[in-house]
């Protein structure tokens, strides 16, 4: 009986058990078979990680890598309140899940020990800051900022040139709900803006 077949896998990459039928007839054994030899990690249904070593162990898939595998595709967004802190506009919350926007699945998904809460809601290809500004004012309930704080710290901001206030406000009636885009409105009047 002739040994089995010793796939070339890449480190560092989530594959999909569909993608092993290039190297056998049945690749859900052949997925399990390099579980057991420990050349594949499972990390949820169907996809598995070809580990990246480090002088610690195993590093874990990074999270582009195991979205792109999860979602087919690459179009989807990491943001929340890692990226909203930053901004500087009074959001201090810590989110014990990766906020993902797709344009494929909605919930709360398990892979590879971490939590990935998936919605489908419109985003930039490329998003620009002042498009996480919007992505604050929707979400200020997730980043424990009351709206009168962002529109406090949003005109200090714009007074003192942080953003682009034609961008913000063309990002703000683009992704924005009515009251994202009276925020703004409101933040560049009050910022100095005369219309």
């Amino acid at each position: 009986m002739p040994s089995p077949i010793k796939p070339r896998l890449t480190s560092g990459k989530v594959y999909r058990t569909i993608e092993l039928s290039r190297w056998s007839t049945n690749p859900s054994r052949t997925a399990q078979r390099l579980v057991r030899e420990g050349e594949l990690t499972y990390l949820a249904k169907g996809l598995y990680y070809r580990p990246r070593k480090s002088k610690f162990g195993k590093v874990p898939p990074e999270h582009e890598e195991l979205l792109r595998a999860f979602l087919h595709n690459n179009r989807f967004l990491i943001t929340g309140p890692d990226l909203w802190t930053e901004l500087g506009l009074g959001a201090t919350a810590i989110f014990p899940h990766i906020l993902v926007y797709n344009t494929r699945r909605s919930g709360y998904f398990n892979l590879g020990g971490r939590t990935y809460y998936l919605r489908r809601i419109p985003f930039p290809a490329n998003p620009l800051i002042e498009w996480f500004i919007v992505d604050l004012i929707e979400h200020y309930d997730m980043a424990g900022v009351s709206l009168d704080t962002i529109e406090e710290n949003l005109e200090k901001s714009l007074r003192a040139n942080r953003f682009n206030k034609e961008l913000l406000r063309q990002m703000g009636t683009r992704f924005g709900k009515k009251r994202t885009r009276s925020l703004i409105g409101q933040a560049i009047i009050s910022s100095g803006e005369i219309r």
